[in-house]
């Protein structure tokens, strides 16, 4: 328990069980004995994330892994934009396929790396909600496991991820994908007793990325914008809200961070 897996690749796919949750709303996958016989699978996710990536990449007629190769020296909230990743629609918490993608802070010398590294910090800050809304309703959270492609090939992605959600995050050192249908699959022959066991035996190790307290505290204000922003441009109906704060305070976020 307090374990999530967050599986980013062409899209982002995020998992974990719990005991006593039956219902999250905004969270379709919420299965008994989905993920483990005896907890209560959650599954939820984004509609695109590495797709979003590359997309960006391509109008600069480049590729992500190209791009990514210039965000290491990139700090929290520096580029003063803030990207609202909904480009192929949102699939948790709004469950909208009909919304768009929003940037906020465009000047004239933005660069496609900017835009990427805001697209990074957007899904993260997407994810956070996610996340949150399982913790409102008794899935608590301690660490973030990160599977898939992405994570294994982009340590920005995963630097970012770790301080927008405060959380420590875990990268296997080698591909987990089907590792899960392997150990269920070695249940059944009888070479393990449990599913602990098995997993004991076939995980690997990993490594851990601690959130770093400067860069959280600039993520922290950043998301409190985002967040704002995510209900009120993805609810229909939602209340009119003051926004006038928003592009100041993502100016004066980048002054302080460039």
């Amino acid at each position: 328990m307090g374990d999530v897996v967050n599986v980013v690749g062409s899209s982002t796919c995020i998992i974990a069980v719990a005991e006593n949750v039956s219902d999250i709303p905004g969270v379709c996958g919420v299965v008994q004995g989905s993920v483990h016989p005896a907890l209560t699978g959650v599954e939820a996710g984004l509609s695109a994330t590495g797709d979003l990536f590359e997309a960006i990449s391509a109008r600069a007629h480049s590729t992500a892994a190209e791009l990514s190769r210039h965000l290491d020296t990139y700090k929290a909230g520096q580029t003063g934009l803030l990207r609202l990743t909904w480009d192929n629609g949102d699939r948790t918490v709004l469950v909208n396929p009909e919304l768009g993608g929003i940037t906020l802070g465009w000047n004239m010398i933005h660069t496609a790396e900017d835009e990427l590294f805001a697209a990074i910090e957007g899904t993260a800050f997407h994810t956070r909600v996610i996340l949150e809304r399982m913790e409102e309703h008794g899935l608590p959270i301690r660490r973030v496991i990160q599977g898939g492609g992405i994570p294994r090939r982009n340590d920005v992605l995963n630097r970012v991820y770790a301080n927008v959600f405060n959380k420590p995050v875990l990268i296997p050192e080698t591909e987990v994908t089907s590792l899960g249908s392997a150990i269920f699959a070695s249940l059944a022959a009888g070479a393990f007793r449990t599913i602990e066991e098995a997993q004991d035996a076939l995980c690997p190790k990993h490594r851990v990325i601690e959130p770093d307290p400067a860069s959280v505290a600039v993520y922290e204000e950043l998301y409190q914008l985002y967040r704002r922003l995510y209900f009120a441009f993805g609810r229909p109906g939602s209340e009119p809200i003051a926004l006038g704060d928003v592009l100041p305070s993502l100016r004066r976020i980048a002054r302080h961070n460039a």
